[in-house]
């Protein structure tokens, strides 16, 4: 892939489904991420969590990956909403079921904060299954803003759902 902007960009994006067969829209979602965001680098564990917020609803399949891309943020937010869009997924219920979830976690070491567009993601810190699957990658990578290693903000995290690796559908 050619670089637009001279070089290419890291991001790490946080995945995650609870509805339907939730690995094969993790597969689906990683499948169109590669094919127009730019090439998916490594790929984190799969993991399972009860719902975040609205508790009353089927556990989450999580994951995190790391993407190299010649896309700016606004553009790869742009992709990311369009890949939600092409599987299906509906923003009706704010921490509701939902078919596929990609957030932008980390994108090189660029901070920004935009109506629609915050990087850092302003609660990676706060939730262990955004940090588990994160500090599997990248232990060490440095957050721009908190200036902590990713395994630090897991080891402060105060947030208490179990998260457990994932190992098929019982």
């Amino acid at each position: 892939m050619q670089a637009i902007f001279g070089h290419m960009n890291v991001a790490y994006l946080s995945l995650g489904s609870n509805e339907g067969d939730r690995l094969q829209w993790l597969e689906k979602a990683i499948a169109l991420i590669s094919a127009t965001c730019g090439t998916m680098q490594k790929r984190s564990a799969i993991y399972e969590t009860a719902a975040w917020g609205i508790t009353d609803q089927p556990d989450f399949l999580n994951m995190v990956i790391t993407l190299e891309t010649a896309l700016s943020p606004t553009e790869l937010l742009g992709a990311i909403l369009q890949v939600e869009t092409t599987l299906g997924r509906h923003r009706t219920v704010k921490w509701g079921p939902r078919i596929i979830d990609i957030d932008i976690l980390l994108y090189d070491d660029v901070t920004m904060d935009m109506p629609g567009l915050i990087i850092p993601h302003p609660f990676m810190q706060d939730r262990r299954f955004i940090l588990i699957p994160l500090a599997e990658m990248a232990p060490q990578y440095m957050h721009p803003v908190l200036h902590k290693t990713v395994a630090a903000l897991l080891a402060e995290c105060p947030d208490k759902l179990e998260v457990w690796r994932y190992n098929g559908d019982k």
